[in-house]
């Protein structure tokens, strides 16, 4: 059979970055091919490629074993390759068919005015073809992100696609949606479709993957057949070496001091009367299902977002926080879960972004930068967080996420934050880079530094909390200790409305969490 993409010796650099030395892959028709790698690895540049956002240095492309060039993401799409990244590219006021047909929208009798309702038809052919039961005419804003992701699917496939290229596509789906991704994955394959998966999720590749690629350090490592690959082979060619897991060990930490304590926080439905209590040197993790309140919590009390009522206790002293700058002064850090959104300035380079929330200590007479005194600082801290970037000078949107990730908890600690708000830090990245972020955190808590770990992870929050509270519809519904602690003791209070009493062990009455 024909490869339906043949990619040989490719190669591509960036500023300072040998993003791909001789990268090679293949899909053949009707496959899901993973390609896998930590984060700058190369496996997004070598999509990017295909999909004509870059252009090769060298190399070749066969698309059915014929050389092309694709000088543009048209010309991709005009060859039967569509990529969907990770962060979706729609219009919210607009209709799902609105979005898929944008710029080519047909056109009633003289081509003058829009066909509505063949514009319709054709976004409900296919999702016909997707067995996808959505309006063609419901706004998009209003969809749940994995319906959001299956209209970014439907409008590649309205490209007449044989190449679908699909990005962390399950990065904010809950289990249900998952499933039904997966399930229009496979009527594709059924229809031919090549697809190349990109994630860090090794329980996802296993169920939907037919073969895996390994990238690493912008190199070919090789491919195997997934179902006869064991996931701890998979992790040792993409870091070079095994990694350990290994759990947090439990102290007591019943009489260190509270840092922060909040009472009854009250935020419209998504914060219900929320208490609980952090001390120092402590992990505490936040479970609980997407929607539940936990990112809201933290936002709130970082005053990201307005409370209605409550208290906020820190160090001892009832404090008001009105806006992020105020915690921030009070020793609060938030890592956003959304990093480039809300973590990064990604058009700025790495020295900016990690002192940018103590700049006033880097001016002179109040007005002049100490250039010297910021990459001095800089230098330290991606010394000691071990940041792979060229220098400190190089922009931030060139690195890898795993690194990124990094330079945001290096702005906290340049700020010298005592509590630390940590929100899905490891969502998008490898498996090394997650492992660093584990060390880092623990030697945090070794410090002496206060964590609140938001993660939808259950494996990662079992890992590393010491303590956990769970969150259901915007209610803590108790708090579990980590010793002994089971996923399944997590779900039962994640689904749970109100609090339990003992039927979980170690679960407690809803209330504050001390």
């Amino acid at each position: 059979m024909t490869p339906l993409v043949t990619i040989t010796d490719l190669d591509k650099s960036f500023p300072g970055v040998k993003a791909l030395k001789k990268a090679r892959f293949d899909l053949f028709p009707g496959e899901v091919h993973a390609l896998m790698g930590e984060n700058g690895a190369g496996k997004s540049t070598l999509m990017k490629v295909l999909a004509g956002i870059y252009r090769k240095d060298a190399g070749e492309i066969c698309i059915e074993g014929v050389p092309v060039d694709i000088a543009s993401p048209r010309a991709a799409q005009d060859l039967g390759i569509s990529i969907i990244h990770q962060e979706l590219n729609l219009m919210n006021d607009l209709t799902a068919a609105q979005n898929i047909f944008i710029g080519r929208e047909p056109k009633q009798a003289m081509g003058l005015l829009l066909d509505e309702d063949a514009l319709n038809r054709n976004a409900a052919s296919i999702f016909e073809r997707m067995h996808l039961k959505l309006d063609p005419r419901a706004e998009v804003g209003g969809l749940t992100v994995a319906k959001q992701q299956m209209v970014e699917i439907a409008r590649a496939l309205s490209f007449r696609s044989k190449v679908l290229i699909m990005d962390e596509p399950t990065a904010a789906l809950n289990n249900a949606e998952i499933a039904e991704l997966f399930s229009i994955i496979r009527k594709l394959k059924d229809d031919g479709v090549g697809i190349v998966y990109i994630s860090h999720k090794m329980d996802e590749l296993k169920e939907i993957s037919d073969r895996v690629t390994v990238m690493r350090d912008g190199e070919y490592v090789g491919t195997v057949p997934t179902a006869s690959t064991s996931v701890d082979t998979i992790i040792s060619m993409m870091v070079g070496r095994s990694l350990t897991e290994t759990k947090t060990e439990i102290p007591d930490l019943s009489r260190h001091d509270v840092v922060l304590e909040v009472r009854n926080l009250q935020r419209g439905n998504a914060i219900k009367d929320v208490s609980f209590k952090l001390r120092k040197g402590e992990i505490l993790g936040f479970a609980g299902l997407m929607g539940a309140g936990r990112t809201e919590v933290a936002r709130a009390i970082f005053g990201a977002d307005p409370l209605d009522g409550g208290e906020i206790i820190v160090r001892g002293d009832p404090v008001t926080i009105r806006s992020p700058r105020d915690a921030v002064r009070l020793g609060i850090g938030y890592l956003s879960e959304d990093r480039k959104r809300f973590g990064l300035a990604t058009g700025m380079d790495v020295a900016a972004n990690i002192v940018m929330p103590c700049l006033n200590r880097f001016l002179s007479m109040k007005m002049f930068l100490q250039a010297r005194a910021i990459r001095e600082t800089a230098r330290s801290y991606i010394a000691r967080l071990r940041i792979k970037t060229p220098s400190d000078a190089q922009e931030v949107r060139f690195l890898s996420g795993g690194n990124q990730q990094k330079i945001v908890i290096a702005k906290w600690l340049a700020r010298d934050c005592e509590i630390l708000f940590f929100d899905e830090p490891t969502r998008g990245i490898d498996v090394g880079a997650k492992n660093e972020i584990y060390k880092l955190l623990n030697a945090l808590a070794e410090q002496g530094r206060a964590i609140v770990m938001i993660s939808s992870e259950l494996p990662e929050i079992l890992r590393m909390s010491h303590r956990i509270a769970v969150m259901c519809e915007g209610r803590l519904t108790g708090e579990l200790q980590a010793e002994g602690a089971t996923q399944e003791d997590i779900m039962r209070l994640a689904t749970q409305r109100r609090s339990l009493t003992a039927d979980a062990p170690g679960a407690r009455v809803e209330g504050a969490i001390a």
